[in-house]
């Protein structure tokens, strides 16, 4: 009767979040078994959690970065590494990215602010709408896979995981993932005879590399220096980050700083110095010292409307993931979890033929119900599957928030589909058929990471043992 009820909300027209707690509340009143004030005791109790505290500072992190001028810096460190490219504006898109993804932690922060600078871009330098577009679209999924990530944060705190862990796991996945966008480009560039949208320049390639390398030894110095000469950890890091800020004034780098924002969260989380929530903040204050300090491009105006923005968008998710737990709660309470466990392993018992059944509904529910809504619903019902035939949780939620991302591209509830459609001003319909070419490095890579796990879980193995 509760999913009866729910779907037929949902026909009206009804936001999910109001289906799914009008749904629970209209199931109590009609058993008539429990008081309707349950419905407010448990959406309560459902967001009084110290890990969500991490969704309103990741995304404020986001915002600020976003509009503080951080994402011109990254397209343009993008160019210099990969625009000498053949299809290049296509290789700097995954870049930039990859990058962005290190600070927004949504696929749709990173579609409306990189996406619109390179798109505009890419349009200017003679390349079909419709393939910059399928790009962006494609690229903006990797905010979410890696790290900082929100719908980690989600599925973290509803399947009771370390959120850590599932950031550490983003990595590698996320990493094959954009190689395997960048080499659909290289094939699309070879088909249509596309060259390099810059000159190649020496002096403009070693920069960009050595502000990579920068990114890249700043965090193992500091590990060799804890590690071998047993330095304090908090006052090795800020003795490094000083250097770095030296540095930067020295060489004018375009993009360290911004760039090191993952590298400052990982390593924060997994020495310890910081849990998850407090790593959120981290990310925020250090958006501010840029932002206002070190850049000074961000104002008290833009600020005041940052957070704004914050708290709508806030506001919004923890409303939702309010609603669903009340409803995965009426779920439990009702049986359908167990019914829905207990046809499945009547069903098989082999891991891989659940994970690819797994995968087709949630595939299916992400081309319906926002990310957020989906995880909440469906943590409960698949992931104590998940325990029975022995996936890992960690490896599941990185498959689950994946195809979840892949349902944004589509439509009726894709919502990168339609930021990418406003920004191009192009129609659903055309935008929907620039994607579909870039499914095949998504799924491509979905099948990949689903089946081989060790892709998944080899760095959440080495530091969270």
């Amino acid at each position: 009767m509760l999913k009866i009820i729910f779907l037929g909300f949902m026909a009206t027209g009804l936001p999910v979040a109001i289906a799914m707690a009008g749904a629970s509340l209209a199931y109590i009143l009609w058993s008539g078994n429990l008081p309707p004030f349950v419905v407010i005791h448990r959406m309560i109790s459902g967001i009084d959690s110290f890990p969500l505290l991490a969704v309103p500072f990741f995304i404020l992190a986001g915002n600020l970065m976003n509009n503080a001028g951080i994402t011109t810096r990254i397209y343009s460190f993008a160019l210099a590494l990969v625009g000498w490219m053949k299809g290049g504006l296509g290789h700097v898109n995954v870049v930039g990215s990859v990058i962005f993804a290190g600070m927004s932690g949504t696929a749709i922060a990173d579609a409306a602010g990189l996406g619109t600078i390179e798109i505009k871009a890419m349009q200017e330098h003679g390349y079909d709408t419709e393939f910059a577009v399928g790009v962006t679209a494609a690229s903006a999924t990797l905010g979410p896979i890696i790290p900082p990530s929100l719908p980690f944060v989600i599925y973290g705190m509803m399947g009771n995981v370390s959120i850590g862990a599932l950031f550490l796991a983003g990595i590698l996945p996320g990493v094959f993932m954009a190689l395997a966008m960048m080499a659909t480009v290289a094939y699309f560039a070879h088909k249509h005879g596309w060259g390099a949208d810059i000159k190649f320049e020496w002096p403009k390639v070693i920069k960009a590399l050595t502000e990579l390398a920068v990114v890249l030894a700043w965090p193992l110095v500091l590990w060799a220096l804890v590690t071998y000469l047993n330095t304090p950890p908090q006052a090795t890091v800020l003795v490094g980050l000083i250097a770095l800020f030296a540095a930067d004034k020295i060489f004018r780098f375009q993009a360290v700083l911004p760039i090191l924002t993952p590298v400052l969260l990982i390593g924060g989380m997994t020495t310890g110095i910081f849990t998850p929530t407090e790593g959120a903040i981290a990310a925020c204050i250090w958006a501010m010292v840029l932002g206002f300090v070190w850049y000074r491009t961000l104002s008290f105006r833009m600020f005041v409307k940052v957070c704004l923005d914050t708290v709508e968008t806030t506001s919004t998710v923890l409303f939702i993931v309010a609603a669903a737990s009340i409803f995965g709660w009426m779920l439990t309470a009702t049986g359908v979890t167990s019914a829905i466990a207990a046809w499945v392993l009547e069903f098989t018992r082999n891991p891989n033929v659940f994970l690819l059944m797994a995968n087709l509904l949630m595939l299916f529910v992400g081309c319906f119900l926002e990310p957020t809504a989906a995880i909440t619903i469906l943590v409960p019902i698949l992931l104590p599957i998940c325990q029975q035939l022995g996936v890992d949780p960690i490896h599941f939620g990185l498959v689950m928030v994946l195809n979840l991302m892949i349902g944004l591209l589509h439509p009726p509830m894709g919502m990168v589909l339609f930021v990418l459609a406003r920004v191009a001003r192009l129609s659903v319909e055309r935008t929907t058929m620039a994607i579909l070419p870039w499914l095949v490095p998504l799924l491509g890579s979905l099948i990949l990471i689903t089946y081989f796990p060790s892709l998944v879980l080899w760095l959440p193995k080495m530091f969270y043992k």
